[in-house]
């Protein structure tokens, strides 16, 4: 009964990642698309492709920080999964359905701990990570809107003697390598969430004898979760969020070829930068930051902040909303085994 329910819920941790990967494929293809570099389907196929190969580069500290970070191990059975996964997944579900480019990680993240409160109280959240993660909510974005202004600054200026039609030209190669790096970084920090908790599902239950291994850092994550959870968000990525495409790439601010590359490639740094110090930050945030920070250097007007406050509001309610969804499920699910046991 045990292998069946742990079987059913690495299915259920790959749906999310699928989701991830939908909502997000926003975050990888919006500038290159509404730019005119890459059609839709070639961009979704160029960022999926990437998404996935970004196994061989990053090691796996995003995915050890939210296996033995965020929730104590002793609280965690197979409902505070469920109830973390339903709660992650039903409102990345609705954000991707209104087109708001939400933050995966922080559904996944709210969830999980909503879950754990609900079973084992606000005793069961080890804070100092929880707190690392919350203060990236807002830093990943700074930081990418600072980057993003800075890198288009420094473009402008470098250019301003050369005749649009080559800059265009010249930035319209260079954004289909920004668009790669941005996508080896999604799929590096992304994935790894999902792998996180997947590992510590089958350490708190299949392989129990090696929890003290994984938690002091002798065992790695098994290779086949590594792979499966980058397959997974590159097939979500495949399909696309469209709407979640339209508002991120075209509603919120006009961007050119140029400032394409800067924003890619601002996100790209801070994510890249994140992933290897296994900070399991917000890649969606990251990227919004990125272009708002590009499109304000011609002029703040440039920017549609109605879109963008939509935006924010809607980061500000994921981590409580998932949890709140997870820690309902899980109740009623606890409810359900008293009624029926």
């Amino acid at each position: 009964m045990e292998v069946a329910g742990v079987v059913f819920l690495v299915f259920v941790a790959l749906l999310f990642d699928f989701y991830n990967g939908m909502n997000d494929a926003a975050n990888s293809i919006a500038t290159v698309v509404s730019t005119r570099v890459l059609s839709p389907i070639a961009a979704v196929v160029w960022a999926a492709v990437f998404n996935f190969v970004a196994f061989l580069i990053f090691k796996t500290h995003v995915a050890a920080t939210i296996g033995k970070g965020v929730v104590q191990p002793g609280v965690v059975d197979l409902w505070v999964i469920l109830g973390g996964l339903v709660g992650a997944i039903v409102w990345l579900a609705t954000a991707t359905h209104f087109g708001l480019p939400i933050s995966a990680s922080h559904s996944l993240i709210g969830g999980f701990v909503g879950s754990a409160v609900a079973k084992g109280g606000f005793g069961a959240v080890m804070l100092g990570g929880v707190y690392k993660i919350l203060l990236f909510i807002v830093l990943s974005p700074a930081i990418g809107m600072a980057l993003g202004l800075t890198f288009m600054l420094l473009m402008s200026w470098v250019c301003c003697r050369k005749p649009p039609a080559q800059v265009d030209r010249y930035f319209r190669k260079l954004q289909l390598c920004s668009a790669a790096l941005y996508s080896l970084g999604h799929g590096g920090n992304d994935a790894q969430k999902t792998m996180g908790i997947i590992a510590i599902l089958l350490y708190s239950t299949l392989w129990r004898d090696r929890l003290p291994a994984f938690q002091s850092g002798e065992e790695e994550i098994a290779l086949w979760i590594v792979l499966v959870c980058h397959f997974a968000i590159a097939l979500g990525t495949l399909t696309g969020g469209w709407r979640v495409i339209r508002t991120l790439g075209m509603r919120l601010t006009k961007i050119q070829p140029v400032g394409g590359f800067c924003a890619e490639t601002a996100a790209a740094i801070s994510i890249w930068g994140a992933t290897f110090a296994g900070i399991p930050i917000s890649t969606t945030h990251t990227i919004t930051g990125s272009v708002i920070g590009v499109g304000s250097v011609r002029r703040l007007s440039a920017v549609r902040w109605g879109v963008a406050a939509n935006i924010v509001w809607a980061w500000v309610f994921t981590v409580p909303g998932a949890a709140a969804i997870a820690a309902v499920t899980y109740s009623v699910l606890s409810l359900l085994r008293l009624l029926f046991s």
